[in-house]
């Protein structure tokens, strides 16, 4: 017996990304741990990634490759070749490609974060194919725009620093569900004294272990920091020294937010006027002590009409009262930007002829159903699906299905199980899971560079993500040598390694120690140097103003509200929001029977008050529905939902819920202010009950 120990990284969309060490015998991975000497995984792991070999021996792991024998959607599949399955495929894409190759789209996101089985192998085989390009907007596109028109770059607080501030604010966001390595941080400094507030529609599991939750309408997020900021300036709360070198704007902003009073801020938010005020001057006191406040705030700000803005304007913040100052100050949305991913070198973009258009992933449902046209240019008449389950987790779902259940549509999907989306393909492709391949991580929770190795061999006849468009651009035809870069090779090339950031990266040095972190000043922001055109935080943005834009902060109600839309609301009176469920990340995890049992069924939490009217009680099944579509779910009566709202945690694949649905039946394909992104939680509905 042979035991052997693999340092690995988890590849997950996650801010944490973990460091793993897997446990080998035999060539059988047995077990998943962290990394203990790994500062942030500190060897503590995620309930469902402490399941990771459960998942890569499932039984019902996809290990050969199939082809469709039944209608789409029916899920029929027969066994055939490695080469029948790419002579299929280069023989239905080669003549699409002759007569115009933007009807192939590729559609990936998030399956894994990994800069060699994401990115890199793929979109050099999609640029020499001249494809559609996709605009990979369904998660982060809004937040990170409005965050970018203020503050330079998706850069921010280290989360290494949080458990040394003595105030954060966790804004749309849940991490002990979703974040558990910095909610650790988090718990380290509320025992050292900090003070945590939660700001959230729902009062969530960590909402309830914070010292104060605040439970604004959902897509009032704007108007909160409005009302914030208006309080800071009008009891002059504000660090006047890191305003006048290091902002631009601050008198436009000044006129701005006193429009904001705390009774306008409380009526838009659903809260009460004492709340904003007491927010702002503990904010802007703890600021003027010289102690660390951090804002964490997390993706449900921005899946709103108006989520860009509200990015920005919470971004503003950290400004106004110079928290920036402190190492444990400031804000981070995401740490993305402080890694120099040299994207150029994986993906080769200097292999496109021309200038392909790009579709939208969070519009697929209406784009797989046009026709050829010269607004839209040729009608979609192939997709690649990879790293993503759209028939779950794209929005407005019912067009979704109708799109990809088209009988001309040609599409392949690489994958580890049969999910929705596998259901509708003609070709299925088995795909290595992160312990059978090898891979480089950034991350958006932390500044370290991680190592993914190779634990086992790929089960079955998996193959990896690049061996796959490897083979697929030998068929087509390929010669450019990069097509035959290994996948060490292109981990090499995953790094800027003269940028100073990056100390010099070495990828076999990476692949022995696992992590690397990155050189990062402990307060980036200490003393301005943002990256903006004019170096300062732009509190007045020129750059928003020539995209069609407010160049000041601004308020932007939802779509679907009684003050936008009352007829619509009179008929669907109320707000749904479907953030993520402990036991599952998106779509992932939920076929693992352990993750599912724990997370039950589909459930709705609804607030006694909204129940009594209705005639619904604890347990109760129940209709949610609107004008797009309707799911059904098992009532959960509390008063962690506030009236008016219901919360559908998410996100079920359909065929493993009672009625084949999930709660994107109900969401809209409509797009965020910035960033083109999705509006999940900006959805009115009606909720009945059902025998």
């Amino acid at each position: 017996m042979t035991t052997t120990q693999v340092r690995a990284t988890c590849p997950l969309d996650c801010p944490d990304t973990c460091a793993l060490l897997v446990t080998v015998t035999d060539g059988v991975a047995t077990s998943v741990k962290g990394d203990p000497d790994h500062p942030t995984t500190a060897g503590v792991l995620c309930t469902k990634v402490s399941r990771f070999t459960e998942r890569t021996y499932h039984a019902d792991r996809l290990l050969h490759p199939l082809r469709r024998v039944g209608k789409k959607g029916e899920g029929k599949f027969e066994r055939i070749s490695w080469d029948e399955a790419l002579d299929i495929i280069a023989a239905r894409l080669a003549p699409i490609t002759a007569r115009n190759p933007q009807a192939i789209l590729p559609y990936s996101y998030c399956g894994t974060m990994g800069l060699v089985q994401g990115e890199s192998m793929s979109s050099r085989f999609f640029n020499q194919l001249g494809a559609s390009l996709l605009d990979r907007t369904i998660c982060a596109s809004a937040g990170a725009t409005g965050y970018r028109y203020t503050v330079g770059a998706t850069i921010g607080t280290d989360m290494e620093q949080f458990q040394n501030a003595k105030l954060i604010i966790i804004w749309g966001g849940n991490p002990i569900a979703s974040n558990l390595h910095f909610w650790m941080r988090a718990q380290e400094a509320k025992r050292n004294g900090a003070t945590l507030i939660a700001i959230d529609p729902y009062r969530s599991l960590t909402a309830e272990k914070c010292h104060q939750h605040i439970a604004l309408l959902p897509g009032t997020d704007a108007a909160l920091a409005l009302g914030l900021m208006h309080v800071l300036i009008d009891e002059d709360l504000v660090d006047h020294d890191y305003i006048a070198q290091y902002t631009l704007g601050y008198e436009a902003l000044k006129q701005r937010a006193l429009e904001w009073t705390p009774e306008r801020t409380a009526e838009v938010c659903g809260i009460s006027a004492t709340e904003v005020i007491e927010l702002a001057r503990l904010y802007g006191t703890t600021c003027r002590s010289g102690d660390g406040v951090a804002i964490r705030a997390n993706y449900g700000v921005q899946r709103v009409r108006g989520g860009g803005m509200a990015v920005r304007n919470i971004a503003c913040l950290p400004a106004l009262t110079g928290a920036w100052r402190h190492a444990a100050g400031g804000m981070q949305l995401s740490s993305s930007g402080s890694f120099p991913v040299n994207r150029k070198a994986l993906q080769r973009p200097d292999l496109l002829k021309g200038a392909p258009r790009t579709i939208n992933m969070s519009t697929i449902g209406d784009d797989l159903l046009k026709e050829t046209s010269a607004a839209f240019g040729p009608q979609v008449e192939a997709v690649i699906v990879y790293n993503s389950n759209p028939l779950a987790v794209a929005p407005d779902s019912s067009k979704v299905a109708q799109g990809f259940a088209r009988e001309d549509l040609f599409t392949v999907v690489l994958e580890h199980f049969q999910t929705d989306t596998v259901d509708y393909a003609d070709i299925v492709l088995p795909a290595t899971t992160q312990l059978e391949h090898v891979d480089a991580h950034s991350t958006y929770g932390h500044l370290y560079m991680m190592a993914n190795n190779a634990a086992v061999a790929p089960l079955g006849e998996a193959k990896a993500n690049t061996e796959i468009f490897r083979l697929l651009a030998q068929r087509m035809g390929f010669d450019d040598p990069c097509f035959q870069d290994s996948d060490d090779a292109l981990a090499a090339q995953a790094f800027d390694a003269s940028d100073a950031r990056a100390v010099h990266f070495d990828w076999e040095s990476l692949k022995r120690t696992g992590w690397q972190k990155l050189a990062m000043p402990d307060a980036p922001f200490a003393h301005g140097g943002f990256a903006t055109p004019s170096g300062k935080c732009e509190f007045y943005s020129q750059a928003m103003l020539d995209a069609g834009l407010d160049p000041l902060p601004t308020y932007i109600a939802p779509y679907e509200s009684p003050a936008s839309n009352p007829e619509l609301a009179a008929r669907f009176p109320l707000a749904m929001i479907s953030p993520p469920a402990r036991n599952f990340l998106n779509s992932t995890f939920v076929n693992v029977k352990s993750l599912r049992a724990a997370e039950g069924e589909p459930h709705l939490d609804m607030h006694p008050d909204d129940c009594s009217a209705r005639g619904i009680a604890v347990g109760d099944m129940v209709r949610i529905f609107n004008d797009r579509g309707s799911f059904v779910a098992k009532v959960r009566v509390t008063d962690k939902a506030r009236r008016g709202l219901v919360v559908g945690l998410s996100v079920w694949w359909k065929k493993l819920a009672s009625d084949g649905k999930n709660a994107n039946e109900v969401t809209s394909q409509r797009l965020t202010d910035m960033g083109r992104a999705p509006t999940f939680y900006d959805t009115l509905v009606e909720v009945e009950k059902v025998a």
